[in-house]
């Protein structure tokens, strides 16, 4: 699993109810998708393109858990995340639906806000084509990443299923 595109860069400690705010989290997924980050930057859910990198420091994804949240980013259209660590309800959450999450401790110190990155989620290298300067990313167990693969818990589930008949 591949992603390449800009790379959209947030701080550290970002919460889930930052990424899709208690009044937002209520509406549609077309709704949740035009708001998402809004309030760290506005720019983001407009400007967004598929296949963009959401990289983000220490402890993203912490606090309320909101499961909603990696939904209403994967409606983004973002290739995944590459951040320094996530919490782990949140890195849970971003498996179980199939969004792509790397932990890699210093890529905020090795990106800039609109560098390009190219991401190959399953070796875990990061290049930041910007500077041509490659990072190791945590690696992402086999298991995780069948689930990618099958996009999520419920659809690996069901092909689990249908091999076993």
């Amino acid at each position: 699993m591949k992603a390449r595109g800009r790379c959209w860069k947030f701080g550290d400690n970002i919460p889930t109810d930052q990424m899709v705010r208690s009044d937002r989290a209520i509406g549609s997924m077309d709704d949740m998708r035009k708001h998402v980050l809004e309030n760290l930057n506005p720019a983001f859910a407009r400007d967004v393109q598929p296949g963009d990198i959401l990289v983000a420091g220490r402890h993203f994804g912490q606090s309320s858990g909101r499961a909603v949240a990696p939904k209403a980013l994967q409606a983004t259209g973002i290739g995944g995340l590459v951040v320094d660590s996530a919490a782990r309800l949140f890195y849970r959450n971003c498996y179980e639906i199939g969004l792509p999450l790397l932990q890699c401790p210093g890529i905020t110190a090795g990106v800039d806000d609109g560098d390009i990155l190219a991401v190959d989620f399953e070796s875990g290298i990061i290049t930041n084509e910007r500077s041509n300067v490659s990072l190791q990313g945590e690696a992402i167990p086999p298991f995780l990443m069948d689930m990618l693969r099958a996009g999520g818990l419920i659809p690996m589930a069901g092909r689990l299923a249908e091999e076993e008949q």
